[in-house]
């Protein structure tokens, strides 16, 4: 099976180097210095931006030959608050339409539900509510990519990715005034979302949702400060003079579509 990866960074590298070991695949990067990294790993390297207004690089050929096309982009908008992310997925399905691509994986986040004081559970059942800027517009991409009827998408909602190179507690240690202490976590690792698209393919599981978060969920402050005693790095300290407002996201298709079992605990 041909497959290509919009987005060969932290993430889509790696999930590259796995998908490779059965399939011919594409991976995309920004960045010419970053070309070598796929060569090495036996992917077809692109060097692809995509901007509302158009697209620089060959898009074209990127998807030519494939079935399945990985979205793995970040909306961006914490660099750049006016950033379009709809309209960048708008302009990736014009491309999409015009190409052999059946079926699109769209990575989106856990961020498009809305923290609440009472920490509400979410499952795929419930409707999507975040109200930041980043959760609306990955709402509306998620919906574009759904209703679209010349190819079929899925969506799995990742929840805080952690793995090699990457943990928010790197972040958090040091600060002060940290809010929602009492709020749960909802986590994944880097080996389980690759593992989840691994079994995404083989089972044809087209036309779904799926949230993908850690089925444990400690509060944010037990578990960041547990976590940074492991790592020897100075304890973050938590603000508890407001109310914490959380969720806890619910993994419901995960085990009964896909009958998947989480590898690595947080």
């Amino acid at each position: 099976m041909n497959i290509s990866i919009l987005g060969a960074g932290w993430l889509g590298l790696p999930l590259a180097k796995k998908l490779a070991e059965k399939h011919t695949v594409k991976g995309s990067v920004t960045s010419q210095e970053k070309m070598q990294q796929l060569r090495d790993a036996g992917i077809t390297p692109y060097l692809i931006k995509v901007f509302t207004e158009g697209v620089q690089g060959d898009l074209t050929s990127f998807l030519a030959h494939s079935e399945i096309l990985i979205i793995d982009i970040p909306p961006g908008l914490r660099g750049d608050p006016e950033a379009d992310f709809i309209g960048k997925i708008g302009r990736i399905m014009d491309y999409i339409e015009k190409s052999p691509i059946e079926k699109v994986i769209f990575v989106s986040s856990t961020s498009v539900y809305k923290d609440e004081e009472d920490f509400p559970e979410y499952t795929e059942e419930n409707e999507v509510n975040g109200t930041s800027e980043a959760a609306k517009q990955l709402i509306s991409s998620e919906k574009m990519l759904l209703n679209n009827e010349h190819f079929q998408t899925t969506v799995i909602r990742f929840g805080g990715l952690i793995g090699p190179g990457r943990h928010p507690v790197k972040y958090l240690a040091n600060k002060t005034g940290i809010k929602n202490p009492q709020a749960p976590v909802n986590l994944i690792h880097q080996k389980d979302c690759i593992a989840i698209i691994n079994q995404i393919i083989p089972k044809e599981a087209w036309n779904k949702i799926f949230n993908a978060a850690f089925p444990q969920h400690p509060t944010k402050e037990d578990y960041y400060t547990k976590t940074a005693r492991k790592m020897n790095l100075n304890l973050p300290e938590f603000d508890h003079q407001g109310i914490s407002k959380g969720k806890k996201i619910s993994s419901v298709n995960l085990v009964d579509v896909l009958e998947y079992e989480f590898q690595i605990a947080i």
